[in-house]
């Protein structure tokens, strides 16, 4: 049975690698999974991911790549030499094809939708779709292209799931503690909402990195998590 510490994946979206080693000394055992994204991988956070990776965490680094095919494999190789666990690429299917090429062992996540977006926003961005038909399409499209899972809002995982089957990966930032602030994020669910509804991991940021006591925050969520 998977460990529900490792079904929780810690955003560290702060400005510094002392900020971020000083969360995760602050966490500790609380916590197994990290996820880098581009604000602490352009200050350097690369070389965390590393040494968590050497002290025992699991890693997804949150790049959500997207460039021509070359580009993208490349980049892709770099990240699987690393030894990490996980690496986003968005969802358009040249961009997975290459960094299925390039991936190895490592678990590639397709961005579907943005979770700050919704149907205005893909409207004014010029598409076609809403965000449930664009949503259910690019996950089609990377179960087609082999990648390993999902990023998607907790709104859409029933409906993926039954799409997807019961193999790919379903990665849901979005996730909020009963009562906390939603922040930027539109279409969100409670931590056991979201396992509920087959997720195998969620995303946290804020309400841990920025809570008074964040390992307890952490250890909540964990629990709750436990018991959906």
């Amino acid at each position: 049975m998977t460990d529900a510490r490792d079904r929780l994946i810690v955003a560290l979206d702060v400005e510094t690698v002392e900020a971020a080693r000083a969360l995760v000394a602050t966490l500790g055992d609380a916590v197994s999974f990290y996820k880098i994204g581009m604000e602490l991988a352009y200050g350097g956070g690369l070389t965390l991911a590393q040494e968590l990776k050497d002290s025992g965490k699991r890693v997804f680094i949150d790049l959500k790549l997207h460039d021509i095919g070359a580009t993208v494999e490349r980049a892709t190789r770099q990240i699987a030499r690393m030894g990490m666990d996980f690496l986003t690429v968005h969802a358009y299917p040249q961009t997975m094809a290459a960094a299925r090429a390039g991936a190895g062992d490592l678990k590639l996540l397709a961005v579907t939708v943005m979770t700050s977006y919704d149907d205005a926003d893909l409207e004014e961005a010029g598409y076609a779709y809403g965000v449930a038909d664009l949503v259910a399409r690019r996950a089609r499209q990377a179960k087609t292209a082999g990648l390993d899972g999902l990023i998607l809002s907790p709104l859409e995982l029933s409906t993926i799931r039954a799409a997807v089957g019961p193999d790919m990966l379903l990665v849901t930032p979005g996730v909020r503690p009963a009562g906390a602030d939603a922040g930027d994020q539109k279409r969100v669910m409670t931590p056991a909402q979201a396992i509920a509804a087959s997720a195998n991991h969620i995303v946290v940021g804020r309400p841990i990195t920025r809570a008074v006591d964040p390992r307890g925050a952490a250890q909540a969520i964990v629990g709750e998590i436990a018991g959906a």
